[in-house]
């Protein structure tokens, strides 16, 4: 802990203040989603009484779900004209064009996105608007119109120009994931130019798979800041007229954990993944989150090198940062590097002496604290942040678990002491790495090079 007699006394007035009111905060009833079940869909919700709200429908058609390559970006991307702030979904009662006009009089903004395991469709509007927009994200999941014109004029073009805009730290990215677990979760986040998708997707197509994912069974909604009498009023009509179970398949294979090495040269840009087994979500894993915060990445505090381990291992000319990805049934702890060739090479080299030195000598109790602290900030940050807690939240209901409970991870990162950090760091280097590379390949080293197992 903090020794109080080398803290001067505004330092010492500002620790007083937050034993008294900040550490209640952090147990605040906001920081959990509560789940429920109205009419058949999970449901996770969460309201703190505030003007506005958020409102999710998360849905089982991520990356790793899809039977064919580019059906979930095309899924996605049917909700955009290319260049144009325009919702382009056209369902069987309302144009894209009366949507649009809709929620802008309301002062609504709409969002779809994906990750490896979720698509999200997403509005943020008004409290009071809620019986609007339920009806909206009920009508775009179960009437949707998916046609030739609007797949070759506009959603075709928008994924190539996507493709073209996919850099060297996202292929390494995909590239580590792969090396990990093959199919499913190293399937690409998004495809690259050299994925022949062309010869997959079309507008039946992505029809077919959203007949498969948007289901009762698949789909999940949750909300943030609308009361549990609300949704359960205006969900149960709304959502009635979606199957309770998809009319297709989906590619529903369990993830498992190889480890690897891939290599891909590349111009202009550089970047190395060293990547490893991480926490799953709803795992009881509280060593990893700590983990990710010890290695870290840049300083937060600015003019400050930082404490984590990644910061100080930085050359200049790279950056570094460390990130627990966590799914349903894996998780991957990864160090991402990018940067100039030789500062990568360096910094990688560094980074793993790094981790090293944790499994051998572990770290002093006041990098441990600060560790903890940093892994209990990125929760209830990650938490508060309506993308990160709503596709978590979602994630895990879908998948047949519960919403993450903070306060009990929380209690959680203060059991890690530093032999089990020192144990958590050991096992990872004594299994296999999952090791991505791309860039100047002549100057990026080999994972046996920086002394990792593959």
């Amino acid at each position: 802990m903090i020794c109080r007699s080398a803290l001067s006394r505004g330092s010492k007035l500002a620790l007083g203040r937050q034993g008294a009111r900040g550490f209640a905060a952090a147990a605040s009833p906001k920081a959990s989603y509560e789940p429920t079940t109205i009419a058949g869909v999970k449901v996770a919700s969460r309201d703190d009484n505030g003007p506005t709200t958020r409102l999710a429908v998360v849905a089982k058609a991520g990356t790793r779900y899809e039977p064919l390559p580019g059906l979930t970006v095309g899924l996605e991307e049917f909700a955009y004209k290319a260049g144009w702030p325009l919702f382009f979904w056209n369902t069987n009662k309302r144009s894209a064009l009366r949507i649009t006009r809709e929620a802008e009089l309301l002062g609504g903004q709409l969002t779809a996105y994906h990750t490896r395991e979720a698509l999200v469709l997403q509005a943020s509007f008004l409290r009071e608007d809620l019986p609007y927009f339920t009806e909206l994200l009920a009508e775009v999941v179960s009437q949707t119109r998916y046609t030739t014109h609007e797949f070759h004029e506009e959603v075709k073009d928008i994924i190539h120009q996507k493709q073209a805009k996919v850099d060297a730290s996202a292929v390494a990215l995909d590239a580590a994931h792969a090396v990990a677990f093959h199919s499913g979760l190293g399937v690409p986040l998004y495809p690259t130019p050299s994925t022949p998708i062309d010869s997959y997707l079309n507008e039946q197509a992505v029809a077919d798979f959203a007949a498969a994912a948007y289901s009762k069974s698949n789909i999940a909604i949750v909300s943030d800041g609308a009361s549990e009498h609300g949704l359960q009023k205006w969900i149960e009509p709304f959502f009635k007229t979606v199957p309770a179970q998809g009319s297709g398949s989906l590619n529903n294979v369990a993830s498992k954990y190889h480890g690897g090495e891939q290599r891909i040269s590349a111009v202009g840009q550089n970047s190395v993944v060293i990547a490893f087994p991480g926490a799953s979500l709803g795992a009881s894993s509280p060593e990893t989150a700590v983990l990710a915060g010890l290695l870290g990445g840049e300083s937060t505090i600015k003019w400050s090198p930082g404490f984590s381990l990644l910061s100080q291992a930085a050359a200049p000319g790279a950056q570094a940062k460390a990130t627990n990805y966590a799914y349903s049934d894996a998780g991957l702890l990864a160090i991402q590097i990018n940067g100039q060739s030789a500062a990568v090479k360096k910094t990688a080299e560094a980074a793993v002496k790094a981790l090293k030195g944790v499994a051998e000598s572990g770290v002093s109790q006041e990098v441990l604290v600060k560790a903890i602290a940093k892994a209990k900030f990125t929760l209830l940050s990650g938490s508060e942040v309506g993308g990160v807690g709503i596709v978590h939240a979602g994630a895990n209901l879908i998948h047949g678990g519960s919403p993450l409970k903070v306060a009990e991870t929380l209690k959680a990162f203060e059991s890690v002491t530093g032999d089990k950090l020192k144990a958590a760091a050991k096992a990872l280097l004594e299994g296999k790495a999952s090791v991505a590379s791309v860039g100047d390949l002549h100057v990026l080293p080999f994972a046996e090079d920086l002394g990792l197992q593959v």
